[in-house]
């Protein structure tokens, strides 16, 4: 700081009044001048700006393969340009409960939930969002949360055979053993016995990727589904999507059936090799958990002679010869008391379904059925024009005694929402289940058909519900279709019986959603003219 200096002087002068002075004058005058100079200086510091401490941050993070051993080559995360978060994927089946994170970052120091971290060095657990603290000098701190998407997302669920012996039959079980690693969305499942076959009809004869029933040896619950021995791995082969059977359960939690199967999204691995992405589903069966029939019901299908096992027992339809009635539960024997008694109960039924007085509450169809599940059970399968549902197979009824005949549970929906070469159910216009011999009659009643025309107004006000979860479970496997495609190879290529081809698994995803909404705008014209 520059120096200030002040002169200070004084002057006092006493004079005689009159003349000249004498020296006595002079020694009486007192002339006396004073001259003080001070000089003070004083010096006062103002400190140059200091340097200001950078706030606290983590530029990049990475995994990379030298650091961890399950990793092929070293992964960067994406940072989000609205907040602090990395996102990443690890595009291989790689543990991620014990990885080490590199990453560069501004401040004196980074933790997780306390602990201090060393970057390259530090081991943690990526299976939940792993939250990084990092604090400058001053205390300031910033959050970076890192989410790290192991494989597809989806839980895995791995198969291992006895001898790694292979699942080649739909008669024989092939003993060995299940667990789950449940990811962020299920609890894992130990090593557990089961045993396993195949399952299907097309389904199983025709495509590569096959699919099966799984028996465990005890009830246990299954990817967060309610306790029970059998469980299906259900393939969507034909299916692009893989969301058609998914979407119309969707359709039947909406509906008055009293139930509809739960599902849910997994890969499969069978013998250490990756086998896809299927769709884990409850078995439609008697159940506590499934089809509530209490131990003294029947539940029955609608099937075809060529598709029926060698042990089932059933009945022919009294009205018609396009389709029998399979027995599925409980197991009887030809001929037996409860056989007779379901088959009469049927028998009687359809006979008053197609006589003179069918419309008589009384005496007519109305006797023997539960409206209410005839009528949600034929809209969903109407609406999503399913090919096996006007006669072929996979039609369900159960019935408790002493109670009406229900519709359901609903089943086997690969072949709807238009994925079919062969008939005109490929197509979004025209009425198919309506013409099954069933509800051809019912639809002659006057009094159904306002039912119908009333409870498909309710389906129509639900219809973006549907469309959003379309969106929504298509979002969930937007890296498992990846991945099953990159083993099956079917996005871009004909397979039986697709009537139409895309080259990307959205395309295929839109082709559905616009098929959903153009069938539900021909249905609410037509309807309306009914």
């Amino acid at each position: 700081m520059r120096q200030k200096t002040f002169l200070v002087t004084l002057v006092f002068q006493l004079s005689a009044c009159g003349g000249g002075s004498s020296p006595a004058q002079l020694s009486n005058n007192l002339s006396v001048e004073t001259s003080v100079e001070t000089s003070v200086e004083t010096s006062v510091e103002t400190p140059a700006p200091a340097t200001p401490i950078a706030a606290p941050s983590i530029s990049q993070m990475s995994f990379s393969a030298a650091n961890n051993s399950g990793l092929v080559a070293d992964m960067v995360l994406s940072k989000t340009e609205t907040n602090a978060d990395f996102t990443g994927r690890v595009l291989t089946n790689t543990p991620v409960t014990e990885l080490v994170a590199s990453y560069e970052f501004t401040g004196s120091s980074v933790t997780i939930d306390g602990v201090t971290q060393e970057s390259g060095a530090s081991v943690n657990d990526f299976t939940e969002i792993v939250v990084y603290t990092v604090a400058n000098s001053e205390g300031t701190t910033e959050s970076y949360s890192v989410d790290l998407t192991k494989f597809t997302g989806l839980p895995i669920i791995y198969l291992q055979t006895d001898n790694a012996s292979p699942i080649d039959s739909k008669d024989e079980y092939v003993s060995g053993d299940v667990s789950i690693d449940g990811g962020r969305s299920f609890t894992d499942l130990p090593a557990t016995e089961m045993k396993i076959r195949g399952r299907g009809n097309s389904t199983w004869f025709i495509h590569p990727k096959k699919p099966f029933q799984m028996k465990l040896e005890d009830k246990a619950e299954f990817l967060g589904m309610p306790k029970d021995k059998k469980w299906l791995f259900l393939a969507e082969y034909s299916d692009k999507t893989l969301l058609r059977n998914k979407i119309t359960f969707e359709m039947g939690y909406l509906s008055n059936l009293d139930w509809t199967p739960q599902g849910r999204f997994a890969e499969v691995y069978i013998n250490d090799r990756y086998n896809g992405t299927y769709n884990i589903t409850q078995k439609v069966e008697e159940s506590d958990n499934r089809v509530p029939l209490g131990g003294s019901g029947y539940l029955l299908e609608l099937d075809q002679l060529e598709r029926l096992d060698a042990d089932d027992v059933y009945f022919d339809s009294v009205i018609t010869d396009r389709f029998l009635i399979n027995i599925k539960e409980p197991s009887l024997e030809f001929n037996s008391t409860e056989y007779t008694y379901i088959k009469d109960l049927l028998d009687d039924f359809e006979t008053a379904l197609y006589g003179p007085n069918y419309r008589s509450a009384i005496a007519g169809y109305a006797k023997y059925i539960d409206l209410d599940s005839f009528v949600d059970w034929y809209l969903i399968n109407e609406i999503n024009k399913n090919q096996d549902s006007k006669s072929w197979s996979s039609m369900f009824v159960n019935v408790m005694p002493g109670e009406k005949i229900k519709m359901g549970p609903l089943w086997d929906f690969d072949l709807s929402f238009g994925n079919v070469d062969y008939s005109d159910a490929q197509y979004s216009d025209g009425f198919w289940v309506k013409f099954h011999p069933w509800y051809e009659r019912l639809f002659q009643d006057p009094a159904f058909v306002e039912k119908v025309k009333t409870r498909f107004a309710f389906f129509k006000q639900n219809e973006n519900i549907i469309l959003d979860k379309i969106d929504a479970y298509g979002e969930q496997l937007q890296w498992a279709q990846q991945q099953n495609n990159d083993e099956w190879q079917t996005i871009g290529m004909a397979v039986w019986p697709n009537p139409v081809v895309f080259d990307t698994y959205q395309e295929e995803v839109d082709h559905l959603k616009s098929w959903y909404s153009n069938r539900m705008e021909w249905l609410e014209a037509a309807f309306a003219e009914l």
